[in-house]
């Protein structure tokens, strides 16, 4: 029988009735597994043991969030500083309509921007907390700053990077880097905010959330209060030159609305948003999900092994299958 009739007649011998494929053979397959069972359970305990040990190396990180909902003016686009968009428009000789952004879409817009987190996070001095931090100590509710990172004591930033970034973050690195743990969110149907922030320290992402809120309201008093101070300079100039005592009866209705502007904005602390859910000091984890982590990653030990053993046994198969063919 030549090498060609011999591989023809085993192929045959695994064909059932008819020349289809039998039935897998479970036996066979139990007998492989239990062949090899000290590489399945080896493979699986080796990245069991490594996933445990890569979850509890992970730190712990702690969510504080807030729900705010936009003040009544803030909502409307004709009022404040979507109103002062708006009559820049027309003056303009454009009609956006319907289109105006209303003031707490603005406000959210300001709060995400690069120049708002920046001033944010050097106004208040938070750039170690935010690029150094290495663990929280809930029994002494202190927050260890990595030496590797930042001098604490000397005030100096002494971590090691490749040019062109240097050992002070950048404005484009922490920028990023508290992007990367605040999220925004806005409800469609209710028009409610949550504002959220992610931390190794539960007190200082609970700090952070209201100061965000505090900031944000500030920011947008000051500017509508900076326009109606300025609409005033301006209608106290135009006054000088009003001989109509209709016209001057005209700039002082618009005085007055300026200056209720200007009182009602220093009025209220609360000047967009107003908190209906506060942030708290959060006394269980958000992650990292250890427990899910170590059963993922059992699991893929299993299945590593199990594709350990099938490319062993297709090599065997074919190292046996070629030697047959030399043989005959």
């Amino acid at each position: 029988m030549t090498g060609k009739e011999s591989k023809k007649q085993s192929i045959k011998q695994d064909l059932g009735p008819n020349g289809s494929i039998g039935e897998i053979d479970f036996k066979a397959i139990l007998d492989t597994l239990w062949l090899y069972k000290w590489l399945i359970l080896g493979f699986t305990m080796i990245f069991a043991i490594g996933s445990v040990l890569y979850a509890l190396s992970l730190p712990n990180i702690y969510k504080a969030e807030a729900k705010l909902i936009p003040t009544k003016e803030a909502l409307s686009a004709n009022s404040g500083l979507g109103g002062e968009i708006g009559g820049l428009a027309n003056l303009a000789g454009m009609n956006i309509g319907s289109g105006q952004i209303d003031t707490a879409s603005l406000a959210l817009e300001i709060l995400q921007s690069r120049k708002f987190i920046a001033e944010f996070v050097n106004r208040h001095n938070i750039l170690p907390e935010l690029m150094a931090s290495k663990e929280w100590d809930m029994y002494t509710n202190e927050l260890s700053i990595d030496s590797s990172i930042y001098d604490v004591e000397r005030e100096e930033w002494v971590r090691e990077v490749e040019f062109p970034r240097t050992p002070e973050p950048s404005f484009a690195e922490y920028v990023q880097a508290f992007r990367n743990i605040m999220s925004v969110e806005r409800s469609g149907s209710t028009s409610i905010i949550t504002i959220t922030i992610r931390h190794r320290s539960p007190v200082i992402a609970s700090e952070w959330v209201q100061l965000i809120i505090t900031d944000i309201n500030n920011e947008m008093r000051e500017r509508e209060v900076g326009e109606a101070t300025r609409s005033l300079e301006y209608i106290e100039r135009e006054l000088e030159n009003i001989r109509l005592a209709s016209s001057e009866r005209v700039f002082y209705d618009l005085m007055e609305s300026q200056v209720q502007t200007i009182m009602m904005a220093n009025a209220r602390p609360e000047y967009v948003f107003r908190i209906i859910d506060p942030p708290v000091v959060e006394e269980n984890r958000a992650s990292p999900p250890r427990a899910m982590i170590a059963i993922v990653g059992t699991i893929f030990g299993g299945f590593f092994s199990l594709l350990c053993i099938l490319l062993i046994r297709i090599f065997q198969s074919y190292g046996t299958g070629n030697r047959e063919i030399s043989n005959s």
